[in-house]
């Protein structure tokens, strides 16, 4: 039998870090991931989690794992496959270091990926995003705060993670006028601001205090600003514009959402699906092709282009029903004798 603790330490605190390249965000995700579930096996073997063994993480314990947190903590179709996505990824590592496990980790990887619904991407419209990026008070130091932060996660389709981590030497000079992205994958791009974006950070940055926080943007105490911190500011000026913009209210307003509507108003002005993937960052054109389904131009432009089908009318008429209930009359009928 071969301890759990020792390889797991390895693959989160060596080869996903300093092998993979991985960023801090997935090694915390990968982490948590297994946090769940050695919890999960400990309690259904009865063990302390320290003295779990690899062998014991089999594909069946994986499997019951895996419907436990859909069924019981409610977790989506998605999250339970990026807990998968883990797992596979933890096995992997150990197929190098552990070649009596091959079989074990050909098992689970064995486990199929579960299909989830592809919604139409929720975003919000021009007007809806003008109200939204008024929202904060100006006169605030906060407000000027999230101002600057509302109007630089939309206008350049930044990622949570892409927005908070931002530090000062990452935009290019007094004027604002681009900002250099280290993205997913460790993808760098640089982004032309617009001139109001640019407005909003060079207010924020003549107020803004002189600590030790490297970040663009601190949060009230002064510490780098954290991603729930920022989904509450997001919240919070989306319920104060939706009294002015009551369509607003409808739609569930999250940092992702400000991307995606980034996303869709590029589309509509550019009508290039390459220069929207490569505003974003995405590695492939076709994570970026969500944003053809969502928007109704490209389908109004090909029905337009094509003339419709003529259609010939048909030789077949209803029959009158007088005449054919005086023709079921008239026709001879056999009479039993």
């Amino acid at each position: 039998m071969t301890e759990l603790a020792p390889h797991l330490a390895t693959f989160l605190r060596e080869h996903l870090p300093y092998e993979r390249k991985a960023s801090f965000h997935t090694c915390a995700a990968y982490a948590y991931s297994f946090q769940l579930l050695v919890r999960f096996a400990a309690s259904r073997l009865k063990i302390p989690p320290c003295r779990l063994n690899v062998e014991q993480l089999d594909a069946p314990l994986v499997l019951e794992f895996l419907k436990h947190i859909e069924s019981e903590r409610h977790n989506s179709a998605r999250t339970r496959n990026a807990r998968l996505a883990a797992i596979n990824s933890f096995f992997r590592f150990l197929e190098y270091r552990l070649p009596s496990c091959l079989d074990q980790s050909r098992r689970i990887h064995a486990i199929p990926v579960k299909k989830i619904d592809e919604r139409l991407i929720a975003h919000l419209t021009r007007q809806e995003i003008k109200t939204l990026l008024n929202a904060p008070d100006p006169r605030s130091k906060l407000g000027i705060r999230d101002r600057a932060m509302l109007h630089l996660a939309f206008a350049a389709g930044l990622r949570v993670s892409e927005l908070i981590s931002l530090r000062l030497e990452h935009l290019d000079d007094q004027a604002c006028s681009s900002v250099r992205i280290m993205g997913k994958g460790r993808r760098e791009r640089v982004l032309p601001l617009w001139k109001e974006t640019a407005t909003t950070l060079r207010a924020w940055l003549a107020i803004r205090p002189r600590d030790r926080c490297p970040e663009l943007f601190p949060n009230a105490a002064g510490r780098a600003m954290t991603r729930s911190g920022f989904e509450y500011i997001v919240a919070k000026y989306a319920a104060s514009a939706a009294l002015s913009e009551p369509s607003i209210a409808q739609k569930r307003v999250t940092p992702h959402v400000l991307r995606h509507s980034c996303a869709l108003h590029t589309l509509q002005a550019t009508r290039d699906i390459r220069k929207v993937s490569l505003w974003l960052g995405h590695a492939s054109v076709q994570s970026t092709e969500i944003y053809l389904r969502a928007d109704p131009t490209e389908k109004l432009e090909a029905l337009t282009t094509f003339a419709p089908v003529g259609l010939k009318r048909g030789r077949f008429q209803a029959p009158d029903k007088l005449l054919a209930m005086l023709k079921d009359v008239s026709a001879p009928k056999n009479y039993a004798d």
